[in-house]
């Protein structure tokens, strides 16, 4: 009795990594037949149709030394030329919009240089995986691409838009596309979440194992809840910034709060060794920011 008692315990504190938390989204998408499982879910295509998917430099290039930084979370080239921005968002952030576009935007227009031919582009792909609401309806699942706004005839697909809001996911029910079923498993809390949806796709399954996997690897782990702390960290220093911003003007408040926050991560990573490119890369900021930051750390 005592030794079946402790055999649940064991089963039930088993510790498994989530999807959500960029770190793990972010080694998942390494593996070749989960993203082509994904992409293929995405594209509403065979997974065999997709021939190859090319992890592609994340960091997205500055023309002018006043453009903004910009790094992806995953991106990823197919054989026809089609680029993919994968993008695992767990807290709401108020211009998801204008980022997703300006993600999107800067991929399409870096694939030709001066003098070359507009015949060169090919379609890009921005896909944001969100963890809160962001429309206002319950729809889960929308592709957006340019449109006439009377006819809805669309202009082009040269560029488009995939918003998946894994907090509106409904019931779940029989016959569901393969691209509700790799939103149900990013949205799993727990193995059994992952585990059920594994029994249902072979792609899904093999993203089962490499969490698995990635879950008894010591040194992920390590890194993967040095991420939820770091996320947790943000959130508390948000609602503290909040709070003072409530006494002195919100939008202050969070200004200050967000810049203590950079700051202090700075400092950590500082202190640990890490290089002024690295920092700005794990921060998402231009170097220019985080060089003044480091400037005023060493300063004090």
């Amino acid at each position: 009795m005592g030794k079946t008692s402790k055999q649940k315990k064991t089963k039930a504190d088993k510790f498994i990594m989530l999807p959500t938390v960029d770190f793990c989204f972010k080694e998942l998408m390494q593996d070749k037949k989960v993203r082509k499982g994904l992409i293929a879910a995405l594209l509403n295509v065979k997974p065999t149709e997709v021939e190859s998917t090319t992890l592609m430099p994340t960091i997205l290039r500055k023309r002018y030394p006043e453009d903004k930084y910009g790094i992806l979370d995953v991106r990823v080239e197919l054989k026809s030329g089609v680029q993919i921005d994968l993008e695992m968002q767990v807290e709401s952030y108020d211009f998801w919009a204008n980022r997703s576009v300006y993600y999107v935007s800067k991929m399409y227009t870096e694939q030709i240089k001066e003098g070359e031919d507009y015949d060169k582009l090919q379609k890009c792909i921005q896909v944001g995986i969100l963890c809160f609401p962001l429309f206002e309806d319950n729809k889960c699942y929308r592709r957006i691409a340019l449109c006439d706004t009377e006819s809805g005839e669309e202009y082009t697909d040269l560029i488009e838009m995939h918003v998946l809001e894994l907090s509106k996911l409904p019931p779940e029910q029989q016959n569901e596309t393969d691209l509700m079923k790799w939103m149900r498993f990013f949205g799993g809390r727990c193995e059994e979440d992952f585990k059920k949806m594994a029994e249902k796709d072979e792609y899904i399954g093999e993203a089962y194992e490499a969490l698995k996997n990635m879950s008894e690897d010591e040194i992920k782990r390590m890194e993967y809840e040095a991420r939820q702390k770091a996320i947790r960290d943000y959130n508390s220093y948000m609602h503290s910034a909040e709070r003072r911003g409530l006494k002195n003007g919100l939008k202050n408040g969070i200004k200050i709060g967000r810049e203590e926050i950079l700051k202090q991560q700075v400092e950590k990573k500082l202190a640990k060794g890490k290089s002024l490119e690295i920092i700005a890369d794990e921060c998402e900021e231009e170097i220019s920011v985080i060089q003044a930051l480091i400037n005023e750390i060493r300063a004090e």
